[in-house]
This record gives C-alpha cells, structure tokens and sequence, in this order.
C-alpha cells in the first residue's frame, strides 16, 4: 500500500504554473533585430528565456509578473513569441519580421593575409544580396563583389593582427569571422628633420623611424615625394614636393602606411591647376582656354607642354590663356616664383577635311542622303550647306558622315564641316529642279508573281535611277523618253504605288494592283455535244476580272456572275476531252476536263 504524499506548499504550486501571453507590443519589426518589444501576460517571474521561432532574445527583463521587455534577435517571416518558465513555455504570440533578412557569415576562405592587404578572400554564408559594406575590423574592404546570396568576394584593405570580418546589408549587419594579418609589420616614424621648407619643394628631409625598409612611397600630404632613398631600415632621406601650408609626412611599405609627422611649406603657396575649359582645341591654336585653381596671382608663365602661351590673370583662382599651335595632348602648366603647378591635360584636334561628297546634286527640296568622305570627322559638331545646316548628319567613322541635305534655291553651294578641330576647306554641292511626275500606268494590275510590263507616263523622267512598286524595286526598267519608262513589275500583293526616282527627288505615285490567280474546282455539266452551244457553270475563285474563258485553245462566250462564279456557252469543237482554263490579268487558272460527245447513231 502507498504511503500518501505530502501535500505539497502554495509557494510550489505557483512556481509550477505554465506562464501565458496576451499582448505583444509592437507585433513587428526589423529584420535586422533590435526591436524593443514588451509581452504582457501572467506568471512571469523566474523567466528563464524568451524566444522569437526558435531563436532566443539576445536580452529580455521581467518587470513585473504580468510584464516582460525583450529585445528582438535578427530574423525573417512571421514567427511565434515565447516565454519559458520553470513552470513550462507559454502559447506563442505572433511577431512579424520586415525588410530584408539579416545576412549571416559561414566560411570565410582564406582566412589570413598580408598586413598590406590584397587578398581576395571568399565569404560563404546567406542573405548577401544588396550588401552595403564588408569590413575588415573597422576598415571597409578595399572592393567586394555579390556573387550570388549566399558568397561575396572581397579584397582585404592593409591591417594588422587578428580582425573580425562582417558584412553589412540593408537587413542588417552579419556575425563576424575571424581574419588574421601577417607579413611584414607597418612603418612608424619618429622624427622629422627639418620639419619645414620652401612651398616650390626640392628640400632634402632625414626621416627616421622603425620598418622602414622595403619602402614604396613617402608623401608630403597627398603628394608624393618626387624621389627618396632608404638608407636603413631606421632611416629615410626624401626630397619635398611643391606645397603649401602644414602637411603629413608619412611612409608606405608592404608592411602598411606609417604614422604622419608635421611639415611646414614656407614661402609663397606653389600654384595648383584643377581643371581647364575647354580642354581641346585646334591644331592651328588661338583658343581661349579658362584655367581654375590657387595661388595663381603671382603667375610669370602659362605652358602648353614646352610651348609658351599668352594669358591673363584674372584673379587668385583663374587665368585665361590663348593655345599656341601645337599637336596631340600636352600638359598646361602655370609658373610663379612659388613654383610650377601640376599639370592638366589638353589635347590639340586635327582640322576636318572633305575629299568628296556622293551625290554631289540634289533636288532644290532637299531631303536626300550625302556620303561625305574626308578626315579628321570623328568630333564632328556641324555639316553646313552653305550657310544652312542639314537637316541630321550621322559620324559613320572617322572618315565619314552621311548627311541629309537641306532645302535650298538652285545653284552650286559649298558643304563644310565643323570639329573643335576647326572648320574644313569647301566641296560644291549642285541644288536642282525637276521633280519627276507620273500621270499613268498601262496596264494598272498583274499578277502577284509579278512580269507584268507596265508603260509609265509622266514628266522629267529621263534621269530616273529607281522604279519601286510599293517598296520594292521594278525587276528592271528601262527609260523610253522623257515622259515614259517601261518597267516589269517584282512580285507583290494588293494595291501599291508606283513612283519614279530621280536625282530631283521622288515622284508621285500611281496605282498598280496584284491580283491573284484564278482557280477553278468544278465544271457543271463536264460534258456535252460536239456542236457546242452547252452552258457551263465554272466556280471557283478570283473570277472578278475574267478576261478570257477557253475550251481547249477555243474562246467562249461567258458572263461573270460573281467573283466565284461563271457562266460558259461551250464553243463547237471535236469529240474527246480538252481542258477549260479562265485567264484573268493575274493569270491563268488550273484546268477543268470537259468533254465533247458524239450524236448516238443508228
């Protein structure tokens, strides 16, 4: 028999309660985690964790029993809210993550490098796309590429020691790996002597330091020194660059890039150039060009490469200048008793030249295409028939433009073209009249296999260099007169214009109409006597235009009934069967047999 259990204690009853949840507030919030969101329900006390899905709350804190704040863990979709108790977990409620899923890092391959940067390193992990930033420590990878969601490439920036790699997307930043530097350690600097110098440069500075060997560059503020020597790995002697103000000396090596020590640029400031405008001209020179920089005031001299120029200063931050002729691209420079500035480029253009134009005459309405052949065409700005532009011009290459000729009144013209080049020597264009005109076409349709000869009539014909039905070329032509051509019509299909070609332009069009070929399906009777006179009912399709009804190489009376319908008389003939064809302009039909029967004799 059992003993009986004690009664257990009010206390532990409660303790053992499951707790429930009534409220979460907000219900939502990034994916990227970090929302702050409070759960109202019962039996809170003792929580021992609190989970959105599966994924625990990265803090949470009871306030009271009935009151918990816990702060989201990165996630995505709709997931369930939790609360666990040494009582048991409560129902969940429902939380739903927005935006884009927090990315997350898996592998990352390999996972050291030089302390100089430059390693392609590959990240395997998830929720990639749309990364904003991967760094290395605190210092942002010098490129990275998204492969794919779930792999990155990156190139290491220069670091040192043992860094932690993330990546950052608009859901979030990632957990980080561990990516360690080696090779060589960073250059530091001590001293710096001396520690100013005149802003034109050419000043000789001892640096010395630690790490110093293997240098790559020694730069005074952004300026690289113009030459250095490292003669110890504690000690570096550099020449100082043009300058101004207070700068940063700093040393760079495989190891990475030093500390900065101070240096003063004493005198007058040297000059700087930013940029020029224009920054072409022609070979011939005399453009004015607008030079914008500092320290400018004071200029003596303005080159184009080795070549002086003309100009004005118009205050501390710009001088204007006139190109000397020259050739190529070359660098401006300025000159004042605080030394020469950077150089900017300008590039000196070839003038344009025109060696011919294809056709070299036009009707006087403008309109067609001309080849121009030449040089130099490739920055072409402007084509001018005499003074009037044409109406679009395209740069084919450098040695071509095709351009449409604009209207103009009779007479010679000189087409030129325009480049920043310059403008090139003239090549004559002829403006003429006599647009060619078409009155008529006989016959006015064929069939749509086309052969068919057709006369045109009208004017100004005798130069015609295209006959086109529609949009199709006349299988040939030839040229009778001024006012007639004969030409055989291509192969087509329903009502086109005719319209003639010439150097004064295109015609107007007449009508010429493709017509099917007939066909026939059947023959009522299929039979009858020798001495004719039987009616004939044809159908078939195409009929409309029947021209001709034979029995054999007989013509037959007949009426058209309708496009699919005709009526015969069978014309006499011998006894046996021949063939009934119709001809219609767009040709003739198949044949239908039909009989002629002898009288029966006694």
């Amino acid at each position: 028999m059992n003993s009986p259990q004690a009664p257990r204690s009010s206390a532990a009853l409660v303790a053992l309660v499951a707790p429930t949840l009534g409220v979460v507030s907000p219900n939502q919030g990034t994916s990227a985690g970090g929302t702050t969101v409070t759960l109202t329900g019962s039996h809170f006390t003792g929580a021992t964790a609190v989970k959105f899905g599966a994924t625990a709350a990265p803090s949470f804190t009871v306030s009271a029993d009935t009151v918990i704040t816990a702060v989201s863990p990165p996630g995505s979709g709709t997931v369930q809210v939790t609360v666990t108790t040494p009582g048991g977990t409560s129902n969940g409620l429902t939380y739903t993550y927005t935006g884009p899923p927090a990315p997350t890092l898996g592998v990352i391959s390999p996972n050291q490098g030089t302390s100089a940067g430059g390693t392609t390193v590959t990240l395997t992990g998830s929720h990639f796309t749309g990364a904003t930033a991967v760094k290395f420590g605190t210092s942002a990878a010098t490129s990275f590429t998204v492969s794919a969601d779930t792999v990155i490439t990156a190139v290491s920036p220069p670091g040192s020691g043992t860094v932690q790699v993330t990546v950052t997307t608009p859901g979030g930043t990632s957990n980080g790996l561990t990516y360690t530097y080696t090779g060589p350690p960073a250059p530091t600097l001590g001293v710096i002597s001396p520690n100013q110098g005149t802003s034109a440069g050419g000043t000789t500075v001892t640096l010395t330091g630690t790490n110093l060997t293997g240098a790559t560059a020694v730069k005074f503020g952004a300026t690289a020194a113009p030459s250095f020597t490292v003669s110890a790995d504690t000690v570096i002697t550099a020449v100082s660059p043009p300058g101004s103000g207070t700068v940063q000396v700093t040393v760079t090596t495989p190891g990475g890039t030093s500390n900065g020590l101070t240096y003063t640029y004493t005198g007058p400031p040297a000059p700087t150039l930013g940029a020029v405008s224009p920054n072409q001209g022609t070979s011939a020179g005399g453009t004015t060009v607008t030079l914008t920089g500092t320290n400018l005031t004071t200029t003596t001299a303005v080159k184009f490469g080795a070549t002086p120029a003309a100009f004005t200063v118009v205050s501390d931050t710009q001088i204007t200048a006139v190109s000397p002729p020259g050739g190529g691209t070359v660098n401006i420079t300025v000159t004042t008793p605080g030394g020469t500035s950077n150089g900017v480029a300008y590039t000196y253009l070839p003038t344009p030249t025109l060696t011919s134009a294809v056709p070299s005459q036009g009707p006087v309405s403008g309109g067609n295409t001309v080849t121009l052949t030449g040089t130099n065409l490739t920055t072409t700005t402007a084509v001018n028939f005499a003074a009037t532009a044409a109406t679009s011009f395209t740069v084919v290459s450098d040695t071509q433009i095709t351009a449409t000729a604009p209207p103009s009144t009779a007479g010679p013209v000189n087409i030129t073209v325009t480049s920043p080049g310059g403008t090139s020597a003239p090549n004559v264009f002829y403006y003429y009249v006599n647009l060619p005109t078409l009155t008529s076409t006989v016959p006015s349709m064929g069939p749509v296999s086309g052969g068919t000869t057709v006369t045109l009539t009208g004017t100004n014909l005798t130069t015609t260099t295209a006959v086109k039905f529609g949009a199709t070329a006349a299988t040939s032509f030839t040229v009778a007169s001024d006012t007639q051509i004969t030409a055989v019509s291509p192969p087509g299909g329903g009502t086109v214009n005719i319209t003639a070609t010439t150097p004064g332009g295109t015609s107007n069009g007449v009508a010429y109409t493709y017509l099917p070929t007939p066909t026939l399906t059947s023959a009522v009777p299929s039979q009858g006597p020798v001495s004719g006179g039987t009616t004939v009912t044809l159908t078939g399709t195409n009929l409309t235009t029947t021209t001709a009804v034979k029995f054999g190489a007989t013509p037959a009376a007949f009426t058209v009934v309708s496009d699919t319908q005709l009526v015969a008389t069978a014309p006499p003939g011998a006894a046996g069967p021949v063939n009934l064809t119709v001809a219609t302009p767009g040709g003739t039909s198949n044949g239908l047999p039909y009989t002629r029967l002898l009288p029966p004799s006694l």
